[in-house]
């Protein structure tokens, strides 16, 4: 289990906090082994009913660490981000984020697949793909476009354009925005209701309700296509002039 994910559980709830605040709870290969790790454990785990994702500190997280990507390099086919959005698409027990400050690439996208959305008002959603030079991953693809419409689902995943916690609510992203100071109780609430439910059924609803074989094709598709490019020139170039603090030039 990596320091940097905490895990609680408590009243059938299992809550798994990214903690690495100091790099803006960006996600190590580490991380994504961990969090994956724990969310297998918790399918078996029949007093497990409700699994919270949630961010230490004053943002959810920044997204992939940019120098796992780098260091991986070609091997990045086996890294464990594939694992976790491969989990996320299947995993049959409900999801609920708490969302504060920002929510950059997956952490954005993961929240396609929560049953239940909580974001403060100062959250602001982000996926900046094609500005590394790479595409869109966890089956965003499909269900963003699905879920807000082309236009918007465009401006968000190639242009980079950011959402926020408001607008998130209005197009259907969100259940909740709430004060920062509110999100623990509003987490709390929400898991607490769902985990008192008859849990088989609840499973049951959640698995009528995606069409899974749809969205593991769509996961495959781009998990193919992000392989590629993450050792194209443009996303060599994009990763390089993030670290050195720099406009890429393409």
């Amino acid at each position: 289990m990596s320091e940097h994910v905490r895990t609680q559980t408590e009243g059938g709830v299992l809550t798994l906090t990214l903690n690495r605040t100091d790099k803006k709870n960006a996600l190590t290969d580490a991380m994504y082994e961990a969090l994956s790790d724990a969310m297998e454990a918790a399918e078996d785990d029949t007093s497990v009913r409700v699994v919270a994702i949630r961010g230490a500190g004053d943002m959810f997280t920044a997204g992939n660490d940019i120098g796992d990507f780098l260091a991986a390099g070609a091997n990045m086919a086996d890294a464990h981000v594939f694992r976790f959005i491969r989990l996320l698409g299947t995993f049959g027990k409900p999801l609920v984020a708490g969302v504060q400050g920002k929510a950059v690439g997956i952490g954005m996208t993961m929240l396609l697949h929560c049953d239940y959305v909580v974001l403060t008002e100062n959250a602001e959603l982000k996926t900046p793909f094609v500005t590394l030079g790479l595409v869109p991953e966890a089956a965003s693809s499909r269900l963003l476009p699905a879920a807000i419409g082309h236009q918007r689902a465009f401006s968000m995943l190639a242009m980079g354009q950011p959402m926020s916690a408001a607008d998130a609510h209005g197009c259907g992203l969100a259940n909740e925005v709430v004060p920062l100071e509110k999100l623990d109780q509003a987490v709390e609430a929400a898991t607490m209701r769902i985990a008192a439910l008859p849990p088989e059924a609840v499973a049951a609803t959640k698995a009528l309700m995606r069409d899974s074989d749809a969205v593991g094709a769509a996961m495959d598709r781009e998990n193919r296509i992000f392989g590629q490019r993450l050792t194209s020139a443009e996303a060599r170039e994009a990763f390089t002039a993030f670290m050195e603090k720099r406009a890429p030039k393409f």
